[in-house]
């Protein structure tokens, strides 16, 4: 029979069977594939950074990391996925401004607390935003552009609602105070062929996007929403230097595990991650998008995320954007 001090001792030591498996696990992984949960089709700009990162992190875990497409509304069916996941390291999320900053704003019930649920990985880029019109646009300016807006009130694409695109020209619109119809695409591409086509008057693009169609010269840029101007679009100005300094946006992306990942397989993805920015092959693709990486720890990440969370839910919110009823 046990007594009191042994009984104590055998739920203490149970208590920590949990930890120790985990540690022990952390010690082996990865001993299969781990799987990255993207929340959008194949073919976006975030299928495409996931699988271009993933064959870079592959050889140093020894494992082939899967990239899964789980698309479906604003990403919450991937984020729930992940946030519900074992805290092991094998089930990962490509995360953005939607699924861990704009969310909470955005749905009156979400399945997931990315606050509580998630944690940070590592740092992929922010992807500067561009406010494009047509080549051949009369509008030459952003000042044009609002003086335009007080006679007709122009019409402006965006790759979804509630993207940061979407959210980024509602944000400008209040703070240099003009007017514009929103007219959301699926997808960028789509917005600027539409463009193109006289279908829209504007887009606000992102740099992996836009500047391909800024360089040709098929549409000039009127702003980017950023501190500092773009290499790949030197030309066109910072919101700050039109006099706009408190409208700055990026989307960016990320990589998030599950709250109670072991630190040991976090830190060895955070490596795995800033080494596959780092390599010339990406840096010499993301600069020719105009894509800016930073080598943050998983820290960083997460003090970011809360900046973040903490600027745009309360302006989401105010703005009366929803996506739900």
């Amino acid at each position: 029979m046990l007594g009191r001090r042994d009984f104590s001792r055998a739920v203490a030591g149970a208590a920590l069977l949990p930890t120790m498996a985990r540690a022990q696990n952390a010690a082996t992984w990865p001993a299969h594939p781990p799987r990255w949960i993207v929340g959008y089709p194949p073919g976006g700009p975030s299928d495409a950074f996931a699988r271009l990162i993933a064959a870079f992190i592959s050889p140093s875990l020894g494992q082939t990391m899967l990239v899964e497409n789980r698309p479906g509304g604003g990403a919450v069916l991937a984020s729930e996925t992940v946030a519900r996941s074992a805290p092991d390291g094998y089930t990962l999320l490509h995360a953005d401004n939607g699924n861990l900053v704009y969310n909470p704003a955005l749905y009156s019930r979400l399945p997931y607390d990315p606050d509580k649920d998630l944690t940070g990985v590592g740092f992929i880029g922010r992807f500067p935003l561009f406010l494009v019109v047509r080549q051949d646009s009369p509008v030459n300016t952003l000042a044009d552009y609002i003086a335009a807006s007080k006679q007709r009130v122009p019409t402006y694409g965006s790759p979804a609602v509630a993207s940061p695109h979407h959210l980024a020209m509602e944000m400008l619109k209040r703070r240099a105070g003009f007017d514009a119809t929103h007219v959301p695409y699926r997808g960028g591409p789509a917005a600027m062929q539409d463009l193109l086509s006289g279908t829209v008057d504007s887009v606000l693009i992102d740099c992996a996007t836009g500047i391909p169609f800024l360089r040709d010269g098929k549409a000039k840029g009127l702003v980017v929403l950023s501190e500092r101007r773009s290499a790949q679009a030197p030309t066109v100005p910072t919101s700050g230097e039109l006099g706009i300094s408190n409208a700055i946006a990026f989307g960016w992306q990320a990589m998030s595990a599950p709250t109670g990942t072991p630190a040991a397989v976090i830190d060895r993805l955070n490596t795995g991650l800033n080494a596959a920015m780092a390599a010339p092959e990406m840096q010499a693709r993301i600069a020719g998008l105009g894509v800016e990486h930073s080598p943050w720890s998983p820290a960083e990440l997460n003090a970011f995320v809360a900046r973040e969370s903490a600027e745009w839910r309360p302006l989401i919110r105010d703005l009366g954007i929803r996506l739900d009823s």
